[in-house]
């Protein structure tokens, strides 16, 4: 007990020490930084094409002989120079180039209820914008979203919509949920490939509030609510909420309803939308049955399909992160790691006692 103490003592001593470094660095970089932007971000792009054969490489290694492994760098040796041999043959006969692989650019979207990625996917789509070939290039949209604030997914949808008016194919992979905002943002792509347990839907508007008009009441405590303009608000959570009012507040819920459908049949005219924009939701093999999504699948499926005739790439689009930032993530992995081996060198001690 008396090395615990010690310890204790002297891990609370050293993260006392990291931490006011912290503060002094971090005082100092953001007095020379204020001019540079804060959100100041990076495009990150691997490819995933590489990403498998490094996956099929390990298996290699762990299944064949050394004797298979020689053979098998061999063949693709033999396989590369044939290629490139027939690439210069074309070139010097003056040849089209009929072999440029098509791109796909795939990008990930996890909503929540403010579509927060937006901001992010508006600055991976317009970098994908400057390379995409129309026609030919593809976008891909990891998309994972149970719906949230209208009008915040309805600027989301609107950068995919620009992936279509610049004449470039847009999947939308859906594995687990697409709903509300989420499928909101789906049914702009020419396909949607869903899981066959993915929730899809709930093409519909929902809005709801506590109302303590009556408790405020009850203890003698009045609520002023001033407004110019007779709609300027409806329903409030405190004041007294009309008839009037909560028919106006349910005839905009229903007018947004309306935008919503109509969005939907603009892009997929093919649905029967009065069926289902009923609020209700659907699983995969159902939503496809409905129309509201071409196929089922997975997206791991679909981007391996697609690595075999095409190069395919995950663009992703990261704000810089702070020195004070990867100063404070530090320290918080460092704390966290000294605390879980003191916590584990007392459950050993435990068990040792007993």
């Amino acid at each position: 007990m008396e090395f615990l103490a010690d310890y204790g003592s002297f891990l609370l001593k050293a993260v006392t020490i990291v931490v006011a470094i912290i503060v002094i660095a971090g005082a100092l970089v953001s007095l020379g930084s204020r001019h540079k932007r804060r959100n100041e971000g990076e495009l990150v792009v691997k490819k995933i094409n590489d990403e498998l054969e490094d996956f099929k490489q390990d298996l290699e290694i762990a299944l064949y002989s050394e004797a298979e492994l020689k053979q098998l760098d061999k063949d693709r040796k033999k396989e590369d120079k044939e290629k490139e041999k027939a690439d210069k043959k074309r070139v010097k006969d003056g040849q089209p180039d009929d072999t440029a692989r098509k791109r796909v650019f795939v990008m990930d979207f996890n909503g929540d209820i403010q579509a927060s990625e937006a901001e992010l996917l508006r600055h991976e789509i317009t970098a994908v914008l400057t390379m995409a070939v129309p026609e030919q290039d593809e976008v891909v949209i990891r998309l994972e979203s149970p719906g949230g604030m209208v009008h915040s997914y309805g600027y989301a949808a609107s950068q995919l919509q620009r992936v279509r008016d610049h004449g470039i194919p847009l999947t939308v992979c859906v594995d687990q949920v697409a709903a509300s905002g989420g499928y909101m943002m789906a049914a702009i792509a020419n396909r949607i490939v869903a899981a066959p347990f993915a929730i899809i839907g709930s093409i519909g508007v929902v809005a709801q509030l506590p109302n303590f008009n009556r408790l405020l009441k009850k203890h003698d405590i009045d609520f002023e609510l001033f407004t110019a303009g007779e709609y300027k608000r409806t329903v409030t959570m405190f004041g007294y909420n009309s008839a009037k009012a909560k028919e106006k507040f349910q005839s905009d819920l229903e007018d947004t309803h309306e935008l919503f459908k109509h969005h939907v049949k603009h892009f997929r005219p093919q649905l029967a939308v009065e069926t289902v924009a009923n609020g209700d939701i659907w699983y995969g093999q159902q939503a496809l049955e409905q129309g509201l999504i071409d196929s089922i699948g997975t997206s791991d499926d679909y981007l391996v399909n697609a690595c075999a005739n095409a190069d395919v790439f995950s663009v992703r689009y990261e704000f810089r992160k702070s020195l004070q930032e990867k100063l404070g993530l530090a320290v918080q992995k460092g704390t966290e790691g000294a605390m879980m081996r003191l916590f584990t060198l007392l459950q050993r001690q435990q068990q040792t006692k007993g």
